[in-house]
Formats: C-alpha cells, sequence, structure tokens
C-alpha cells in the first residue's frame, strides 16, 4: 500500500459495481489479510467514502456542462497520450484532457502542441489521481464548449482501480510490447472497464502477444465489455475508436 491510499485493497467487481456510480461498496476488506485492523478499515473506508462524495460532485459538474468525462487508465507506456494525440483527426468531438503524472508536464505540453487543451496534475509520490484532484483541475478546463473531458490517469495497473475520479465510463489500456498476461495479473482493473483497448497493434508482428488470449481472459473477468484493436498507424481502427467514443456519449 502506499502511503496515502488505500490501494491493495479490492473494489467491487463490474457486476457489484453500478457505472452509474449513484453507490459504492468497498469490497471485502475484512478478508483482506493486509487490512484486518479495524483502525486500517475505518482510515480506508472514510478516505473511499470522501473521495466517492467529491466524485459524485465531479459527474454533477461534468453534466452541467453537457460533457462525458472518460477515465484513462493503463501501465506506464501504453501509449494513452499519444492517442489522445492522434484522436482528433478522426472525430469532430471536442475534448480536453486532465493529465496525471508523479513529476513534469511533459504529456500537457505534447498534447498542446497539437492543438489540445490540457491541463497537468503532478501528484508527487501519489501512484493515482483522485476525485479531489481532478476537482482541482476542473478549475483551470474550459467545459462549456466541448464533448469531452479525458482523464488520463498516472501509468499504474493497480491504484487506479481504486478511485473514482468522476468519469462516466473507464477506458483501460494494455499494449502490445507489455505481454498478454497482464489481464490475469491485474484482474482489479479489468473488471472495472467500460472498454478494453489493445494498443499498439502495428507491433504485433514483432511479439509473442495473443490478442485471442487477451480477449479470453477479459471476456472471463468482464463479459460484457468490448475490447478494440488499435494502432495510431492505422486509420481504420482510430476510426472505430472515435466511433466508439461518439456511440458513448452521455445521452447519446
Amino acid at each position: 500500500m502506499c502511503k496515502d491510499c488505500g490501494c491493495s485493497l479490492t473494489r467491487p467487481s463490474h457486476d457489484e459495481h453500478s457505472h452509474n456510480h449513484d453507490h459504492h461498496t468497498h469490497g471485502d476488506l475484512h478478508s483482506n489479510p493486509q487490512l484486518n485492523d479495524k483502525k486500517t478499515l475505518a482510515v480506508i473506508h472514510k478516505i473511499l467514502d470522501k473521495n466517492d462524495i467529491e466524485a459524485a460532485h465531479n459527474r454533477e459538474h461534468f453534466a452541467a456542462n453537457g460533457v462525458t468525462a472518460f477515465n484513462l487508465m493503463s501501465s506506464p507506456g501504453s501509449g494513452k497520450t499519444s492517442l489522445l494525440e492522434h484522436l482528433h483527426e478522426y472525430t469532430e468531438l471536442k475534448y480536453a484532457v486532465i493529465e496525471g503524472d508523479l513529476e513534469t508536464s511533459r504529456d500537457a505540453d505534447r498534447l498542446k502542441a497539437k492543438g489540445i487543451d490540457a491541463y497537468q496534475i503532478q501528484t508527487g509520490s501519489a501512484c493515482h489521481l483522485d476525485a479531489f484532484m481532478v476537482h482541482g483541475a476542473l478549475h483551470h478546463v474550459e467545459l462549456k464548449d466541448l464533448d469531452i473531458c479525458f482523464v488520463e490517469n498516472v501509468g499504474n495497473l493497480v491504484c487506479p482501480a481504486s478511485y473514482d475520479v468522476g468519469a462516466h465510463l473507464n477506458v483501460v489500456m494494455i499494449s502490445v510490447p507489455e505481454g498478454d498476461d497482464k489481464v490475469e495479473k491485474y484482474p482489479v482493473m479489468f473488471r472495472r472497464a467500460d472498454l478494453v483497448l489493445i494498443t499498439k497493434c502495428d507491433l504485433l508482428p514483432h511479439f509473442d502477444f495473443s490478442v485471442a488470449e487477451i480477449r479470453a481472459q477479459v471476456n472471463k473477468l468482464n463479459p460484457n465489455v468490448e475490447v478494440l484493436e488499435v494502432s495510431i498507424k492505422d486509420g481504420e481502427s482510430m476510426t472505430q475508436l472515435a466511433h466508439w467514443f461518439n456511440t458513448h456519449l452521455k445521452g447519446a
């Protein structure tokens, strides 16, 4: 567990977790041997409860501006920023990005160079974004003319799965160079996904990576989630992704 989050706890499964986020439970904390101390449990419950209240407030803020929020989660280097750099070439939807990294503003600077509004959150030692960080960022993002706000979470397949940031839908990315074993190793993340993206698919001929195996693992954990194969070098796959976002706008 990192010092400022309950990243070893188990959140509810996809079936138990309502994606309208009207209600949260905090998983089977008492069965976790790392979290069997009553004081520790009480602190973590308090942290998550406060976070969930703030996340609901963020969703209300997005809704008031007619904006759909997508939380992008993955390990470092999966291509989150590259995907957002190129997505605008395939859609007329207007979007901004809230970026999360421990240090530097490199990712936000890359997006701004492409004419995409972006605000960088530097988390310091925190291994994830939370709803309070995102709320603070919203004061620096002009939402009224947007269709979408992407929250690009800190690169991490563990901790971001435990924290609702106020997004409407979760997008989890796994890149070909990472290998096809990540779904089984990090099940909580993939249970929370509304879309799973297999990225850098142009590299498939060069890696021992089974798309079929990934699809089977995801289907076992989360039968209703869609899996798309994408590459920023493949316009057809990017067009398909843009269509997915367009058809999953809040109220669409």
